[in-house]
């Protein structure tokens, strides 16, 4: 099996956080965590998480932060680039974990809790089908 290249973004003290990094060390996978409180959101990620998953899943509608923001902010968000925007200032707003899993030369991201998938993954390998 090849071992992938496995990157965990997200806010450390995040209960769905503490559940994916617990699934990842109990499967014996070495990760890279990205803690977005220290780290804030990689630039350059956010458009390849959106190209693989869609500006619209990666938006927490129901968090808090969400929650918190006035109507007229919320109502501006109606595409990738106003997305972008918010998530860029307001990290909390991002559907957590995003993970990065990179092997056999492909590239997949999932958003959210999904140890189902990975599991999956791990059984292909991360195969040739890119972003999920």
């Amino acid at each position: 099996m090849i071992t992938p290249d496995i990157t965990l973004y997200g806010i450390a003290n995040c209960d769905t956080v503490k559940k994916a990094r617990a699934w990842f060390t109990a499967q014996g996978l070495d990760y890279h965590f990205h803690d977005f409180k220290k780290h804030g959101v990689p630039a350059d990620q956010l458009p390849v998480w959106m190209d693989a998953v869609g500006w619209d899943k990666l938006l927490n509608r129901q968090g808090t932060t969400w929650r918190k923001l006035d109507a007229a902010t919320q109502a501006s968000v109606h595409d990738a680039a106003s997305a972008s925007a918010l998530l860029q200032t307001h990290a909390s707003a991002i559907k957590r974990p995003v993970v990065r899993w990179h092997s056999a030369g492909a590239t997949r991201i999932s958003v959210g809790l999904d140890t189902e998938r990975w599991a999956q993954w791990l059984v292909d390998g991360a195969g040739p089908t890119p972003a999920a």
